[in-house]
């Protein structure tokens, strides 16, 4: 008899805020607002509930969300390396089983970083924010 563990909610929500992390910390900083509105609607990224539904396990989720933040990790570095060629394939593989489109070759991010993005971004998270 094998057990098997459901992906929680706690988990949809992290990989939730992964992708929102992707587009407001990860993304202006190589892409223009134009560009990431496309991606948006082009569903760069995009989970739905039936891809929900899709990560049946604690082990599916978790190597959504492990996947997501290694991305993260590797496109938020100051240096985009060759070392990193393998893991970023390898993670953007995993997100591709789990149906999230993410279209981009490493050479792109490297080819961005070196021009750099310096526009402000509607996509960015505030560096402050008032309470009222």
């Amino acid at each position: 008899m094998k057990v098997v563990f459901a992906s929680t909610p706690d988990q949809q929500e992290k990989i939730t805020e992964l992708i929102r992390q992707v587009y407001s910390d990860v993304f202006p900083n190589y892409f223009s607002d134009n560009e990431i509105a496309k991606f948006e609607r082009h569903n760069v990224l995009h989970i739905s509930s039936s891809q929900f539904e899709q990560l049946d396990t604690l082990k599916d989720a978790f190597q959504v969300i492990t996947s997501l933040q290694t991305l993260i990790s590797i496109l938020e570095s100051d240096r985009l390396d060759e070392q990193y060629i393998e893991t970023y394939y390898k993670n953007i593989s995993i997100l591709e089983q789990y149906g999230l489109y993410f279209p981009f070759e490493f050479q792109q991010f490297v080819d961005l970083k070196i021009s750099g993005n310096n526009d402000l971004s509607i996509y960015s998270r505030a560096a402050n924010e008032l309470l009222v």
